[in-house]
């Protein structure tokens, strides 16, 4: 019995060179090794990331394995895999259960934002997250349509309940309006209703809460970052001159506000024929993919101008649910995890504390969390 907590710190050790490829740092270090153990020859534990959608699990998975069997008297690994979004840091109890709250905006309208925002929330909650959206375009609510619900959401202990649509949260206030009802407000009515989204409604408990922004740079995007915790926002453009001019205010407006700009898509990158597959850059070639290199952003992914992606948004099942093996619904995952990435890295590059979850069986660890997937 003296030797297994030579062998357990000896497992800890050998897991201690498995390092997370973005942040160059050691597991054990970041706190995503948790609950180790030894019996009988077998080393459990468990490996927690940040995301459910880290694009690098299964080769963490693999190389903690080696790790573990490579120390002697060890016969097996169990590895039991599981996501941990880290909480958000700066103080601000307005969302006490959400976890990440994430801007989706852009400097232009009519490029397509809302379709992004409800496709990027599909494709993480196919991870396992826990997954929100706040309509947050008060003018030009889409995501009622576009998620196939229209139904006033129920009021409990003086709170709206979100409603609910393909495992996602929503709140919107096309759900509170009439559907032909014109929202003619001035700044002070959409700040307030903004406001009243934020802290009047029920979110419960989500990893990731995903705002659907108005175009430009006005009061609603002022007033989320002024009484929200952003943990950033992600820009949406199409290739277009014209739009990427905004992109550039709309990345300027967040930078001054001290809001993490996480990366651009480029959205309608170019049309696919749906008869013959013919592909036609309309809007033009990479341009947000060039703006996203001189403003040193990120440049988290292009989606193309496919017919399926707006007959599933006007049917109320957007395209990652609708046809999750089109062209456009592979694009839209693949920029769904390099946005959990980036949020991830964000996270661990901030004095976040770690939840403290360490296993009985383990001298206390640093207090830092998960991996950026």
């Amino acid at each position: 019995m003296d030797a297994l907590p030579d062998l357990v710190a000896a497992v800890r050790t050998a897991l201690s060179t498995v390092q997370d490829p973005d942040l160059h740092r050691d597991l054990v270090t970041l706190n995503m090794i948790r609950n180790l153990r030894i019996e009988a020859g077998v080393a459990r534990f468990d490996l927690v990331l940040t995301t459910g959608a880290c694009p690098v699990k299964q080769q963490l998975e693999d190389q903690c394995r080696s790790a573990a069997l490579s120390v002697s008297g060890v016969t097996r690994a169990e590895i039991a895999v599981s996501a941990e979004v880290p909480k958000g840091t700066d103080g601000k109890n307005v969302l006490p259960g959400v976890r990440k709250l994430i801007g989706i905006g852009s400097g232009k309208g009519g490029v397509g934002k809302s379709t992004v925002t409800v496709n990027l929330a599909l494709a993480l909650a196919k991870t396992g997250a826990r997954v929100g959206i706040l309509d947050a375009d008060i003018y030009g609510p889409s995501i009622p349509t576009m998620m196939g619900v229209n139904r006033q959401p129920q009021v409990v202990e003086r709170k709206l309940v979100p409603i609910e649509a393909h495992g996602i949260k929503l709140i919107s206030i096309g759900f509170l309006v009439e559907e032909r009802q014109a929202i003619v407000w001035r700044g002070p009515m959409l700040v307030g209703a903004l406001k009243q989204f934020l802290s009047d409604v029920a979110w419960g408990e989500l990893d990731y809460l995903l705002v659907d922004l108005p175009p430009g740079t006005g009061d609603v995007q002022l007033t989320l970052a002024q009484n929200a915790p952003l943990a950033g926002a992600v820009i949406v453009s199409t290739p277009q001159a014209v739009a990427l001019a905004d992109v550039r205010r709309s990345v300027s407006m967040f930078q001054k506000v001290g809001v993490k700009v996480f990366g651009i898509i480029e959205n309608m990158s170019e049309f696919v024929c749906p008869r013959c597959g013919h592909v036609e850059p309309i809007f033009g070639v990479g341009g947000a993919e060039r703006e996203a290199s001189v403003m040193h952003l990120p440049f988290l992914g292009r989606v193309p101008l496919e017919i399926g992606v707006r007959e599933a948004g006007d049917a109320g099942t957007p395209v990652v649910a609708a046809r999750p093996d089109s062209v456009s619904a592979r694009a839209f995952t693949a920029i769904a995890q390099r946005v959990a990435q980036r949020v991830s890295i964000a996270a661990l590059s901030s004095p976040e504390p770690m939840p403290n979850e360490q296993s009985s069986n383990e001298p206390t660890q640093p207090t830092e969390t998960g991996m950026p997937a």
